[in-house]
């Protein structure tokens, strides 16, 4: 598929432009794609211009610097965009209505390359999770270790979103663009959500994380107790039910992330 250049920071430092413009016109890549974001929702509620910079600023320049080079942008934003009062999955024209500083500088940094135009696809996901970093699944499995029993929210709903077919599908619509992935890119322009195919609480998930630990040896925890948002004080107003629909995406590129129980099994 040609040769990959990986950046995170400070190799980029995503808050200033100039380190962006430099990075992007030394490689002259065909193809960008953009998974870095300011993602401590906390943090962000008291550091706003911080959050603009990188979540909005950030993937404006990327989408102008595209352009200029006859380059395509693929670029991750969130579920976060929207309130979660909706019933129903979520669906791309869906009316956004972000509660904290994270959806909104997501939600600014859509509309940024939209308004830039050129070759783009942003994808809406939610949840992503893997075994690295400091992630749900690591937290459950380290908790698990540590404590008998284990408090987790059970009133929040969303996809949970394996990194791995993630990234596959993204590689795989980036492939079916051949030698012209920007023509291709250019041609299917917009907006699509893309995350796991099955919707849960985040207690359901920790008790599924638990089930399919290859080590139970280890874990010290007796039971899991479901709570509520708002026994954990916090400065973020998350949408409560923020469940989204990937059948556009699917339907025109062929690509998913998988039932939530098949993507477990092959994490571990």
């Amino acid at each position: 598929m040609g040769e990959v250049s990986a950046f995170d920071y400070p190799e980029i430092d995503f808050g200033k432009p100039d380190s962006i413009r430099a990075t992007i016109r030394e490689l002259r890549p065909q193809v960008i794609i953009n998974a870095a974001a300011y993602t401590n929702v906390d943090k962000q509620e008291s550091e706003p211009e911080l959050a603009t910079k990188i979540n909005a600023r950030a993937p404006e320049i990327m989408a102008e610097e595209a352009k200029k080079l006859n380059a395509a942008l693929i670029h991750y934003s969130t579920d976060y965009v929207f309130d979660g009062k909706k019933e129903t999955p979520y669906i791309e024209t869906d009316q956004t209505n972000p509660l904290s500083v994270y959806g909104r500088t997501k939600l600014e940094g859509e509309k940024a390359i939209e308004s830039v135009g050129g070759a783009y696809i942003i994808f809406r996901t939610s949840w992503v999770f893997s075994q690295r970093g400091n992630g749900f699944v690591t937290k459950v499995l380290q908790w698990a270790r540590q404590q008998e029993t284990l408090r987790i929210v059970d009133d929040q709903t969303g996809n949970p979103t394996w990194a791995r077919p993630l990234a596959e599908a993204t590689a795989q619509i980036v492939a079916q663009g051949k030698n012209n992935p920007e023509k291709y890119i250019q041609d299917f322009s917009g907006l699509y959500h893309l995350s796991g195919k099955d919707a849960c609480s985040r207690f359901y998930w920790a008790k599924l994380i638990l089930d399919y630990d290859p080590n139970k040896a280890e874990q010290i925890v007796r039971q899991i107790v479901p709570a509520k948002t708002s026994d954990f004080p916090s400065p973020v107003t998350r949408p409560m039910k923020a469940e989204m629909n990937s059948d556009k995406a699917e339907k025109l590129f062929g690509v998913n992330c998988g039932h939530l129980n098949d993507v477990m099994q092959l994490l571990f």
